[in-house]
């Protein structure tokens, strides 16, 4: 009797009287998240198209010659991509070849070498300086570190290698004004060093500590631990690290501006000015017109496909990476 009594009185709780959940919240939910979803794929899909038709002028005037031009002269309205497009890309490589080494040292020295009680003031310092706007990089290549480089490395490097096979000819400034493609990768470098270090670090400090142990309790050096144990283990995001990196350094605008030096020529020096579409568009968006505002576009056409073809890169460097 007691137990029938108990059986009634757990049947009539409130517990148990409550309803189902409605089914409307969850839908609400589902249309929400799907309309997120959508609303980026429309946002890209709309600038694709937007761009693609204002530089189509361009890519029908000039066709495939556009890609291969290294003209750009408005008063005879020619135009061609092949200088922007070299620029933006050797700019691009020496920010890698310059920050990914860097960063990967700040990443190791923070999680296997720094000590307890400077790891997070060293951690934040290097994170503050993905908060710095990207026109005071600018200003201050452009005021202060280019005047230091072209008296310090451009004019002794340059009389160094002068009449030198392929050295003197990479490494000659003509003018040594400390502006050009090398300073923008210096810049760009600085720039993406915060965002591949921040990542690597963080990836780094999720490799569970009995691996590290095990690899020390045989006798492995630190460079064999990170050589061995931890880099093999963070792989996939490193690589994800670096092309977000690549990314950054590939659009970014402002800095590569004022450092670049802006000049439409090829030049095999990497001390020399050069010029990329971001910096091209940058300075001559406002006053184009015409067929000069088409090519514009096209350079802006360009750099989408571009940052397309890194994504591409990236996802197959990183499912390679999964199956080794």
């Amino acid at each position: 009797m007691v137990a029938l009594t108990e059986n009634v009185a757990l049947a009539t709780s409130p517990a148990a009287t409550r309803r189902a959940p409605s089914r409307l919240g969850d839908r609400i939910f589902r249309a929400a998240a799907l309309g997120s979803a959508l609303l980026v794929l429309v946002v890209l899909a709309g600038i694709l198209a937007a761009i693609a038709y204002g530089g189509w002028p361009a890519f029908q005037t000039f066709g495939p010659g556009f890609l291969t031009s290294s003209a750009w002269n408005v008063g005879r309205e020619e135009y061609g991509a092949l200088v922007a497009i070299i620029g933006t890309l050797v700019s691009a490589v020496l920010a890698l070849v310059i920050g990914v080494p860097i960063s990967l040292g700040i990443a190791i020295y923070l999680t296997q070498l720094c000590p307890g009680w400077a790891r997070r003031p060293v951690a934040m310092t290097i994170e503050l300086l993905a908060a710095v706007p990207s026109i005071i990089y600018g200003m201050w290549g452009l005021f202060v570190f280019a005047p230091l480089f072209a008296r310090f490395v451009q004019v002794p490097v340059s009389n160094l290698v002068e009449g030198m096979p392929i050295v003197g000819t990479l490494l000659y400034a003509q003018v040594p004004s400390g502006v050009g493609v090398l300073t923008a990768g210096i810049i760009l470098a600085i720039m993406i060093v915060p965002f591949v270090a921040s990542i690597t670090r963080d990836m780094l400090d999720q490799i569970p500590t009995v691996l590290r142990e095990s690899a020390y309790g045989i006798g492995c050096t630190t460079w064999e631990v990170v050589r061995h144990v931890l880099v093999p283990q963070a792989s996939v995001s490193i690589i994800g690290a670096i092309m977000l990196g690549l990314g950054r350094a590939l659009g970014e605008t402002m800095a590569v501006t004022f450092v670049i030096g802006n000049a439409n020529r090829l030049s095999a020096s990497i001390f020399d000015p050069g010029s990329t579409i971001a910096s091209r568009i940058a300075n001559e968006f406002n006053e184009a017109d015409g067929m000069q505002l088409n090519a514009l576009m096209a350079l802006g056409c360009i750099l989408f496909v571009i940052t397309f073809i890194v994504l591409i890169v990236a996802r197959l460097l990183v499912r390679r990476a999964k199956v080794a």
